[in-house]
């Protein structure tokens, strides 16, 4: 069987995708800080571990820049306007022919579910949106999961570089 069958994940088969977690957003979606908190949790272990990191915005002349605590000014953004992240980034996935995974971290459930998550708009809408990517094959996890995924064991040499939200798991769980 192949890892991503399982909802396992190997770091050098996936990619972090970052989407629209921008300004404008900031005070309309419920949670906000908590959501980018998460996902910069997520990019940092990441990047710690050598998965590479996308980032879309939508429309940015319009809905702002990539928040600032994301901490992925150093990378480029990629403007879309569609209501997936896919067309924007064809060619960057396109180049990557091992790539078996894709994580997602992001904003506009309701409008993006079929390609992109994460908490906007009503429940309903947020639980519909999920319930369509978990129908896509998408496993739903939290932030420290996904990173205790990636790294697989407590001897893994980015382990103390994961910054996690609580005490770090220790080998006896």
């Amino acid at each position: 069987l192949r890892m991503s069958r399982l909802g396992r994940l190997c770091p050098t088969r996936s990619v972090l995708l970052l989407c629209d977690l921008q300004e404008r957003f900031r005070p309309l979606v419920h949670g906000f800080p908590q959501v980018v908190s998460a996902a910069a949790r997520v990019r940092q272990g990441c990047q710690a571990m050598g998965v590479p990191v996308l980032v879309t915005e939508q429309r940015p002349e319009v809905l702002g820049p990539t928040v600032p605590e994301l901490g992925v000014q150093a990378l480029p953004r990629h403007p879309k306007t569609s209501f997936s992240m896919v067309p924007a980034l064809e060619a960057e996935l396109s180049a990557r022919p091992r790539l078996s995974a894709a994580i997602l971290c992001g904003i506009e459930a309701q409008a993006c579910g079929r390609s992109d998550p994460f908490l906007w708009g009503s429940p309903m809408e947020r639980a519909v949106a999920l319930g369509r990517l978990q129908q896509s094959g998408a496993f739903l996890t939290t932030s420290e999961s996904l990173l205790l995924l990636l790294l697989r064991d407590c001897a893994h040499p980015c382990f103390r570089q994961v910054p996690w939200r609580q005490a770090p798991p220790t080998a006896a769980g």
